[in-house]
């Protein structure tokens, strides 16, 4: 206690500062925690939180007893497994081919990639109907002008899993190219000058000093977003398919079935049970993938 007192004492500036995030997340975060009860409860209204029947694991249970159970859980993998994989390639190769672009022109590229990841999902899958719209929309106009029959992409639900990943890599790869730029402007100049003396290409000097460089921000970058494996996204599935009834066999995700189970039943105990179940397993993945990397490469893992 004296040890971390002493410690306290020597840093109290930077936990003055770190205070009002520790705020925001007692409140937002840990307090809320109380409330994952309701997933082993029967949950009333009139009674209350603490003051409904307790039911044990029957939400769970109800859960995965739906016929959609193994279609929900293996669209919310994969899709997040394929959104992990093709916005961590995107962004690494775009972050090294900005690191190559003039100061003078790198920002408004920098603006021109972070941009869409400030737009609401809910603007963006009316920026996707204009695009999609059957009458209207800007592709299936391009069609008919090349004399082709329209599309009606609300209505055929095998191109949705490309159309998906295409759009959540548009929004999503700026902010992860600008952190992997960030790690490049930190790697010491003095490599590639060394390089450049010895007649390395361009090619080679991202394979062999820029990509093994990054490799432990790579590294972390993944492994948290393995924990979000089993907690897919909302917005991007409930918004750009635009709910429709006809792609729920390639759209539909855990998240948006429990959307809709509430809001058609009014089950608040088993979204409270999917929620819980979908934490659990996040921070089984990172545990999981945190060990296999520190077995690998201990200076590589988050701990």
């Amino acid at each position: 206690m004296r040890r971390e007192l002493h410690h306290f004492r020597n840093n109290r500036e930077l936990f003055v500062l770190s205070l009002p995030g520790i705020v925001y997340k007692l409140i937002f975060a840990y307090l809320p925690m109380v409330g994952l009860i309701i997933a082993f409860k029967n949950y009333r209204y009139d009674l209350g939180m603490f003051g409904s029947k307790w039911v044990g694991l029957e939400n769970f249970r109800y859960l995965f007893s739906t016929d959609a159970a193994w279609r929900i859980t293996r669209n919310t993998v994969l899709y997040n497994a394929a959104y992990i994989l093709t916005t961590a390639a995107a962004a690494l190769l775009l972050a090294i081919l900005l690191n190559e672009v003039k100061a003078k022109w790198s920002k408004y590229y920098q603006t021109a990639l972070f941009l869409p990841y400030f737009l609401s999902w809910v603007l963006v899958g009316y920026v996707a109907y204009a695009f999609l719209n059957h009458s209207d929309g800007f592709i299936n106009r391009t069609l008919e002008a090349f004399g082709m029959e329209p599309i009606s992409w609300y209505q055929n639900a095998g191109p949705w899993p490309v159309i998906l990943i295409l759009v959540q890599l548009w929004k999503a790869v700026g902010f992860n190219t600008l952190i992997y730029f960030a790690g490049i402007i930190g790697i010491n100049g003095e490599y590639y000058e060394a390089a450049k003396i010895d007649g390395a290409t361009k090619r080679q000097m991202a394979m062999k000093i820029t990509i093994p460089l990054l490799a432990p921000l790579v590294i972390i970058m993944l492994i948290l977003s393995i924990g979000n494996m089993f907690r897919g996204d909302f917005g991007l599935h409930y918004f750009i398919p635009n709910n429709s009834g006809f792609l729920y066999g390639s759209t539909d995700i855990i998240d948006t079935y429990v959307y809709r189970a509430l809001r058609e039943v009014g089950n608040v105990s088993m979204s409270a049970a999917t929620g819980f179940y979908q934490s659990v397993v996040g921070f089984i993945l990172v545990l999981l993938a945190n060990g296999i990397v520190r077995k690998i490469n201990p200076d590589h893992s988050l701990w």
